[in-house]
């Protein structure tokens, strides 16, 4: 397998607008819609912040509902470009993310910002441990994932997955292995989905 080269590892950042309402509703309780709004705009600029700090190549922001946010065009500003997620349901969207860039990058990651432990230096990690695998996941402890990288894109990967379970995870093991790819998982980290876990944040400084 050829190495990555510096520079041909695109960062995907997978985020919807900080909108009252749209972003982290499972939030909702514990800090009103505005309050999951907030958190979710600085999530996004965390996010984005560590993507460009880790230097890997391009940042692309895909983005939802469409691109017209405020955060956005800060994000753009800075760099990142700006692409839209489109149609479907998460997987689909994942997958076409990953089509667009590998067709011009030997490998991507992808990201949400729901970790605020992901930083530059595991998107490094992650990076050179694509340079000699077909794949790389982030666990998260809920039984999910916080970021996957590929040098293609398979789509069994992201097909009728049960998003948003705890299963996401195992299921994805079990479709790598059946694809014959070869991967390499980070150390397991936590997301921020449900109240439980703002405790997470206070633990990495952020209140």
């Amino acid at each position: 397998m050829v190495p990555l080269s510096p520079g041909q590892c695109a960062v995907i950042v997978m985020a919807k607008a900080p909108v009252a309402g749209l972003a982290k509703t499972r939030l909702v309780p514990a800090l009103g819609a505005q309050g999951a709004a907030a958190l979710a705009a600085r999530m996004l600029r965390h996010t984005l912040a560590q993507a460009r700090a880790a230097g890997l190549g391009p940042v692309i922001l895909a983005a939802a509902p469409d691109l017209d946010h405020p955060a956005f065009a800060e994000a753009a500003a800075s760099g990142v470009a700006l692409v839209p997620q489109g149609e479907g349901d998460l997987g689909a969207r994942m997958r076409r993310a990953f089509e667009c860039a590998l067709a011009v990058h030997a490998g991507a990651l992808l990201v949400g910002t729901d970790a605020p432990s992901l930083d530059a230096a595991c998107l490094r990690a992650a990076q050179a441990a694509l340079s000699n695998h077909d794949a790389v996941l982030g666990p998260a402890h809920d039984g999910g994932y916080v970021l996957i990288g590929l040098r293609r894109a398979e789509p069994s990967l992201f097909d009728a997955m049960p998003w948003s379970t705890e299963r996401v995870l195992a299921l994805t093991r079990e479709r790598l292995r059946a694809a014959g790819m070869a991967w390499y998982e980070l150390p397991a980290l936590h997301d921020v989905d449900e109240p439980a876990d703002l405790v997470h944040l206070r633990g990495e400084g952020w209140a």
